[in-house]
């Protein structure tokens, strides 16, 4: 998971190394290779958003509602790959029944999909 500091940190230190591997500027040239840098530079980490993090981000949140609404009798698969039925919901926790009649307890975090009826 890309944390906002850590990519915020990434940029700048981009942008630090690339300006100042930039070649100098003579007065013939004026100034505009170091605004297309930018603007190359910041494109590239638009595009990065849009493909990396904002989907996370939006997987994230549907886990999260996965979680919050777990019910008594949900079939579900936990990360770890067990199929079962939930037993009993408390705030932390989620005790599974599987198919053998044991039941387990889980982190209700662990919980990774809920399947269909």
């Amino acid at each position: 998971m890309l944390k906002l500091g850590f990519v915020v940190g990434l940029v700048v230190i981009t942008l630090v190394l690339i300006v100042g591997c930039a070649p100098a500027e003579t007065p013939e040239e004026g100034g505009t290779n170091l605004v297309q840098l930018l603007l190359f530079v910041l494109l590239i980490f638009g595009g990065m958003y849009f493909l990396l993090i904002r989907p996370q981000r939006k997987r994230q949140k549907e886990q999260k509602k996965i979680v919050e609404e777990l019910r008594r009798g949900d079939k579900v698969i936990t990360a770890g790959g067990i199929h079962g039925v939930i037993e009993k919901v408390s705030e932390e926790t989620v005790d599974l029944k599987v198919e053998s009649g044991t039941i387990i307890r889980f982190v209700r975090a662990a919980i990774h999909v809920k399947q269909a009826e």
